[in-house]
């Protein structure tokens, strides 16, 4: 769609600049119902200035409010239909806005039918179980959890206040999940670890799994990523992690407080991952290693062994520092022309 259709309720700008503590220029009776891009702006909605590489499309906008810095001056006049909000932080002013919105949105109470709840099931207040989710026996679910349709909530699993779990999403048996948590849909926490031990008829004999997995608080993963259950003991996920799509997080790893990893990383089973670490799109990182705190590894990396130097920067495959990686890649680009010479100069020796 050519603009973020929103559709929240009607608010006029000097409602909005009491909320952002922000100072009006212009009509402060004038309203707005939804959000837009600047370059994209319509009346009754509103957008931010916040990148000053935009600036032109201040002075055309048809937005009927924006929100800009107090310390940005505006070269030009803007349209008399369009109210100017001057805050500390546009940016931080207009995300702002986007989260209200998000509560507001996502605010459903009440128990939908046809649902499946276990008499032993305990939820607590304001919770929205939606339709077709199945809540199995011995489940808690915290004040204001959001369980949305075809969801399944394995048995004896916990789920903190306030945590989101959208449409699709499978929580096996014995999870236990913090406060502030989101999963999208799709998501997979606790479907079983890749545990396989090969015997003397030359095949595969499936090992057990029969641990679980702990997600703490303020932790939010994205469509279609997997945590699987450990063979023993836990697969943790600490506080504040964010895993993006289509990430596969296997047995018994643990994931430092956090820590961000972008979509299609694979991490196989125990290893441990530092806090504040920041893993690129594409990683591959083998079991059993140790991950450094405030590490950052490159898209498309191959981590085979332990990084132990805290706040390293590696890529490649083999990952290594980074500063070498760059020097080698200088090099390897000068290949053909060193393979050249390198001809030339055989030729002329045999002559």
């Amino acid at each position: 769609m050519k603009i973020l259709l929103l559709a929240f309720m009607e608010f006029s700008a000097q409602q909005i600049a009491g909320i952002l503590k922000g100072e009006i220029v212009g009509n402060p009776d004038i309203t707005v119902n939804k959000l837009c891009k600047i370059e994209e702006g319509e009346t009754n909605a509103i957008s931010f200035l916040a990148n000053l590489a935009y600036e032109a499309h201040l002075y055309s906008t048809d937005a009927s409010i924006v929100i800009i810095n107090k310390s940005f001056t505006p070269e030009k006049p803007v349209k008399n239909s369009c109210t100017l909000i001057k805050v500390d932080n546009a940016y931080e002013c207009f995300a702002q806005l986007l989260e209200a919105y998000n509560q507001y949105k996502n605010n459903k109470t009440g128990i939908e039918q046809p649902s499946f709840i276990a008499k032993t099931a305990k939820l607590g207040e304001n919770c929205y179980v939606g339709a077709f989710a199945y809540i199995g026996e011995n489940v808690t679910l915290g004040n204001n959890v959001k369980i949305y349709p075809h969801t399944y909530i394995g048995d004896n699993s916990v789920i903190g206040d306030d945590s989101i779990v959208f449409a699709g999403v499978k929580i096996m048996q014995d999870a236990v999940i913090g406060k502030n948590c989101t999963f999208h849909p799709g998501v997979v926490i606790g479907g079983d670890g890749f545990g396989f031990a090969p015997n003397s008829e030359n095949n595969y004999k499936k090992i057990p799994q029969i641990g679980n997995v702990i997600i703490e608080d303020y932790v939010e993963i994205g469509a279609n990523s997997c945590v699987d259950r450990a063979t023993l003991g836990s697969t943790i996920i600490k506080k504040g992690v964010k895993i993006d799509n289509l990430v596969q997080i296997a047995h018994n790893v643990v994931v430092g407080e956090n820590t961000v990893i972008v979509s299609q990383v694979g991490i196989a089973g125990s290893t441990k991952i530092g806090k504040n670490c920041m893993i690129g799109g594409q990683v591959g990182i083998v079991g059993h290693l140790t991950i450094a705190d405030n590490v950052k590894i490159a898209a498309q990396s191959g981590v085979g062994t332990s990084i132990i130097n805290e706040g390293m920067i590696v890529q490649g495959s083999p990952a290594y520092y980074i500063g070498d990686y760059k020097r080698a890649l200088v090099g390897f680009k000068k290949l053909p022309e060193i393979l050249e010479r390198l001809t030339k100069l055989e030729k002329n020796v045999e002559i």
